[in-house]
Formats: structure tokens, sequence, C-alpha cells
């Protein structure tokens, strides 16, 4: 096992997940609550796996935000780097989930909690021995947050660990589509790893086509992306190499942080490679295909259950689900 650890900095809330999917949001009869919040859930998927993860944000001081805290540390995430403040409550999203499992949400979150965390809480000792920094564009709206991860990766970049970004589009957290995608556009070229979905391309790069859009991703420090697409599976490009594998057979429950899996377990795999910021781009074919055929085994397991860390498998899980 790779001792080299994740970072992942930004939002965790709580996801309040329906009773029931399949009805309009009016018609839910009652919420449970779920810890959530894209970093966070990715931190809980490397952890889960057996990874070394840290998680940097800030949190209410609140019984919500209690809750998190104690929830991930339970996980096995480093929370000792977790701020509270009595400024701000802690984020909630209440979800609804249509019947192939799919979400809209409604956030209570303006501001929150997190999103005041500042560059001069980013501790700059919690990257020694870090494989990769993971973000999402969620905490980089016009609040201190931003700023938090513009320092984050600095230190990361000064201690030669990877740069992760899942642009993770929430529309209804912007003033505007444009806001979003400037924000996207400004962090992507720090990135050395990509996670994008069909959902996000053609809004991201102004085609549908992923062949065609790789030129516009293929920006600044960019080696590697992973593109998920639904039922055509997921995809895998270095500048020399490209993976594919297909969707593997499964019941969907709650896809809910199911894209958080994806690339907490994709990076995880990374890791046990020993895929360093040098010989990212020594990535083979073969090496791709493998990570993403240990991607979608995890997903497969996680949309089969409700909420996003809570429906994440161990490592010993994994293996006994899919013996050859």
């Amino acid at each position: 096992m790779n001792s080299r650890k994740l970072i992942a900095i930004g939002e965790a809330l709580i996801d309040f997940i329906p009773s029931a999917k399949g009805v309009a949001f009016d018609d839910v009869g009652s919420f449970f609550p779920a810890v959530g919040g894209a970093p966070a859930n990715v931190c809980g998927a490397f952890s889960r796996l057996g990874g070394n993860s840290v998680f940097l944000t800030q949190l209410g001081d609140d019984p919500f935000g209690h809750k998190i805290e104690r929830y991930l540390g339970k996980t096995g995430i480093d929370t000792s780097y977790i701020s509270f403040t009595d400024k701000a409550n802690t984020a909630l999203a209440f979800v609804s989930l249509d019947k192939d499992g799919d979400r809209t949400f409604s956030f209570y979150r303006n501001p929150s909690a997190d999103m005041l965390y500042d560059e001069s809480q980013v501790p700059s000792d919690a990257f020694e021995d870090a494989f990769a920094l993971h973000f999402c564009s969620v905490s980089l709206g016009d609040f201190p947050m931003k700023n938090a991860h513009v320092k984050a990766i600095e230190y990361a970049k000064a201690k030669g660990s990877l740069i992760s970004f899942d642009p993770n589009l929430r529309f209804p957290l912007w003033k505007s589509a444009a806001a979003l995608k400037a924000a996207v556009e400004e962090f992507l070229p720090y990135a050395d790893i990509l996670k994008i979905s069909d959902e996000e391309l053609e809004f991201i790069t102004g085609t549908d086509e992923i062949e065609k859009a790789l030129p516009v991703l293929f920006n600044g420090n960019v080696k590697l992306i992973l593109y998920t697409c639904g039922k055509k599976g997921a995809f895998a490009y270095t500048r020399n190499a490209k993976g594919h594998c297909g969707v593997l057979p499964g019941d969907v429950v709650d896809t809910t942080g199911a894209g958080d899996a994806s690339i907490g377990s994709f990076l995880w795999k990374l890791n046990e490679y020993g895929v360093t910021r040098e010989n990212i781009n020594d990535l083979t074919s073969e090496r791709l295909d493998e990570a993403l055929l240990f991607m979608s085994e995890y997903c497969t397991i996680s949309v089969g259950a409700k909420g996003a860390i809570p429906s994440y498998p161990t490592l010993k899980e994994l293996e006994e689900r899919y013996k050859k």
C-alpha cells in the first residue's frame, strides 16, 4: 500500500437524501441526512480503499458541522486540519432523485462556513508527502475559499504533488453560467489531472465530442483527462495513450457521489502505480484500461446503495464482489 496521501480542499455539507426516487421535489415525504460535499467524498473513497487522505475545509460550529467532522474521521480521513467557525452555518443540500437515480439539488449556502475559509488557514505542513491535491469548482466563487485554493495549489506544486481538478458543475450556486465558466477556465490550466463528464463537456469546451474537445482540455499543465460518459462508460487520455472501460452491470439506487467515487478510486489506483508529475505521461493504454476497470467496479457498487461515502466499498469488499 502506497503511503503517499491525497489532500482535498473545498466544501463539506449534509446531503438530505429523499426517501423515494422518481417523485418531484414537492412530493418527497422525508429526507435522511448523509455527509457529502465532493472533495470530502473523494477523500472518503481514497480512505475507504486504505489510502491516506487529508481534508481541508471549514465547518460551522453547529451540530451538522460536528457530525461531518466525526463521520469523516470514522471513515479514516485525517480531519485534524478542519476549522470551525461561528460566523456561518454548515452548508446543507436537499436532493431529489428521478427514476434513474439522477439528482436535482436545493442548496442552503449563502454564505456557509466553508466559503469563509481563507488562505491564511491553509496549513503548509499538511502537504508533506502528498501524492496529489484535489479540488472542484463549487468553492471557486468570489469568496475567501477561492484564495485558499490558490494557496493550496501553490503549496502542492512546491512539494511536487499532482493537481487534480473535477469541475463538478453546480449551476444553482453561481450568479451566472458565465461566472462559473470563467472560474473553470481560470483553474483548469493548474491541473495535471482533469476529470470531466459528458454532461459538462460542451459547456466547458464548446463541443460535445470528446476527441474534438481534447485540444481545448490539454491546456496549461493538463497531462491526463478522465472522461466519464454515463452508459458509454469512461475514457482516459494522456497525450500518448488512451484507455476505455464500459459500464458494468448493476442496479442503480442513487448516483449521489458517483462522480466523486470515480475520481477518488482512480486517483487511488494511480497512487498505487506510483504515478508522479514526472512520469504520468508514461502511463500505457493497458495501465489506463486497468485503472478504468477498477474505477468502474468501484462505482458500480457505489450507485447500488444510498448516499455518497456510506455507499463506498472498502478494497476487501471490492475484491470479494469482483473475484475473477
